[in-house]
C-alpha cells in the first residue's frame, strides 16, 4: 500500500515518484510548494499565464533596435530594448499600428508604446502586443554610441596615425569568431585559398549578448601575447543592429587600441558601422573580405615574380650588351691598339727638352769662360806681379815693410828688392830726398 512521503521513506523516491505525482493535490499557490510536492512546470506556465493574461495594458518605452514590417499580412515585428539595462523583448505590431507612428520608426527610435503582455506556455515566452507605438525622440543607445564615438575620437584613438600597417605575409593569423559560425569558415577557406600555408589561432567566443565584450576582450588579450601572431582578425557575419551593440562598447574599443598587433575588423554591418570599425587598423566589409587582405594571392605573388625574373634578366642581358659594345670601342682606339705610341709625344718633347737645356747650359758655360777671362786679364793687367813684369820692383826694409819714401832709409841700410822673378840684397849708397818736380818724372 503507497505511504504518504515522510522523512523515512525520502531515500526511496525512484519507487514512489510516479505514484506519489498522480496521487497528491497541487498546491494552490507558489509559497506552499515543497520539494515533495512541487509544482510540474505546465502548472508553473499555465499559472504564469494567468496571472500575466490578468494585467492590465500599460505603456511601457524604449528603443527599437530591429523593425521587420509584413506588409502582406499587415504585421509588424519589433525588438524594443531597455534604454538603460540589456533587456529587451519582442513585441507585435498589428494593423496600422506602425503607419500611424507617421512613418518615422526605424532602428534606433526611441518610442512608448501601449502595450498588452502576453504568455505563451509551450515556450516560456513572454511578448507584447503593441496597441499604439508613438516616437518620443532619437534613440539614445545610439546616442550614446555617436557621443563615445566623439569622446574617443577626441582622445585621438581612430587617427590615422596610430593604425598600424597589416604584414605582407602573417607568420600566424589570429581569428576571433562564434562558436562554428560560417564568419569562421568564410576567413579560414579564403585565406587558405590565396595562400595553402596560411597558420591560424582561433579563439570561439560569444559574438552577441552580455557575454559578448569579456570574451572578445579576453580573447584579444590572448592572441596579441601571442609572439608569432602577426596580425588579428575579429569576425562576425553581420546581425541586427542589437547584436552588434557589444562591438561599440567602450571597454572593446580601448583594448582594440591598447593591442599592439595589428587589427582587422570583419563584422560585415554594412549599415550602422560599430566603433571597431574605426579603432581598427583595417576595415574589412566582411570575412571574406578580410581574408583576401590578411594573406597575399599564392598565384599572383608567383606570376609576379616570374614576370620580375625575365624583367631582370633582359635588363641584366641589356647592360651585358651594352657595356660590351663599349668595350669593344675602347678596345679600338689607337692608344690600347699601340700602348707606346702615347709616349711617342713625350719622348720628343723630352728629347727636345734635353736638347735645348743643352744647347742653353754650352751657351752659359762659353760666355761664363769669356767673362772670366776678361776677369782674369784685368786682374792680371791690375796686380802687382805684372807691374813687376813691366820692370819694375818692390824695395822692402826690414822691420818697416815696403818702402815708398826714399825718406824713411839711409846710406847704409840694407834692402831686399822684390823683382819680376826672384829678389835681391842691396845696399843703400844715398838718397835723393822727395820734391815735386821728381814726382813728375
Amino acid at each position: 500500500m503507497w505511504q504518504p512521503w515522510s522523512v523515512n521513506n525520502v531515500a526511496r523516491p525512484h519507487t514512489q515518484a510516479s505514484v506519489s505525482a498522480q496521487a497528491r493535490t497541487p498546491a494552490r499557490f507558489a509559497r506552499e510548494t515543497t520539494r515533495e510536492n512541487p509544482w510540474p512546470l505546465r502548472l508553473l506556465s499555465e499559472n504564469i499565464k494567468t496571472y500575466v493574461d490578468r494585467m492590465s495594458p500599460l505603456w511601457i518605452e524604449g528603443q527599437i533596435v530591429q523593425l521587420n514590417e509584413r506588409a502582406a499580412t499587415r504585421m509588424s515585428f519589433l525588438t524594443i530594448r531597455d534604454v538603460e539595462a540589456e533587456i529587451s523583448m519582442d513585441v507585435t505590431a498589428f494593423g496600422n499600428v506602425i503607419a500611424n507612428a507617421g512613418g518615422t520608426l526605424k532602428a534606433g527610435s526611441r518610442v512608448v508604446a501601449h502595450v498588452k503582455p502576453s504568455f505563451w506556455t509551450k515556450t516560456g515566452r513572454l511578448s507584447l502586443q503593441a496597441r499604439e507605438i508613438h516616437p518620443v525622440g532619437v534613440g539614445d543607445l545610439l546616442a550614446q554610441i555617436e557621443a563615445l564615438r566623439q569622446k574617443l575620437s577626441a582622445e585621438g584613438l581612430f587617427a590615422d596615425e596610430h593604425k598600424k600597417p597589416l604584414p605582407f605575409l602573417p607568420r600566424r593569423i589570429g581569428l576571433i569568431c562564434g562558436q562554428n559560425a560560417k564568419a569562421k569558415d568564410d576567413v579560414i577557406v579564403n585565406a587558405t585559398a590565396r595562400w595553402p600555408g596560411a597558420q591560424f589561432a582561433i579563439r570561439e567566443v560569444l559574438v552577441q549578448g552580455s557575454g559578448c565584450v569579456a570574451d572578445v576582450t579576453r580573447a584579444l588579450g590572448e592572441l596579441d601575447a601571442v609572439e608569432d601572431v602577426d596580425v588579428i582578425v575579429i569576425a562576425r557575419g553581420g546581425g541586427a543592429v542589437e547584436d552588434l551593440l557589444p562591438f561599440s562598447d567602450e571597454v572593446m574599443i580601448r583594448a582594440a587600441y591598447a593591442a599592439r598587433t595589428p587589427i582587422v575588423s570583419a563584422i560585415g554591418h554594412e549599415g550602422d558601422a560599430p566603433l571597431l570599425d574605426l579603432v581598427a587598423d583595417y576595415r574589412a566589409s566582411t570575412p571574406t573580405d578580410a581574408a583576401r587582405n590578411i594573406v597575399p594571392d599564392l598565384s599572383a605573388e608567383l606570376e609576379g615574380l616570374s614576370r620580375a625574373t625575365a624583367t631582370l634578366r633582359q635588363r641584366v642581358q641589356h647592360r651585358i650588351d651594352t657595356e660590351r659594345e663599349r668595350l669593344d670601342l675602347i678596345i679600338q682606339r689607337p692608344v690600347l691598339a699601340s700602348p707606346a705610341m702615347s709616349l711617342t709625344s713625350h719622348i720628343q718633347g723630352l728629347a727636345q727638352a734635353v736638347t735645348s737645356l743643352r744647347h742653353h747650359m754650352t751657351m752659359r758655360l762659353t760666355n761664363a769662360r769669356s767673362e772670366l777671362s776678361e776677369a782674369t786679364a784685368t786682374l792680371r793687367a791690375m796686380s802687382p806681379q805684372a807691374t813687376l813684369e813691366r820692370g819694375y820692383s818692390i824695395i822692402k826694409a826690414p822691420a818697416q815693410g815696403i818702402v815708398t819714401d826714399a825718406a824713411a832709409v839711409k846710406k847704409g841700410d840694407v834692402l831686399e828688392a822684390v823683382l819680376a822673378r826672384g829678389s835681391m840684397i842691396v845696399t843703400v849708397f844715398g838718397t835723393n830726398p822727395h820734391t815735386e818736380s821728381t814726382s813728375h818724372d
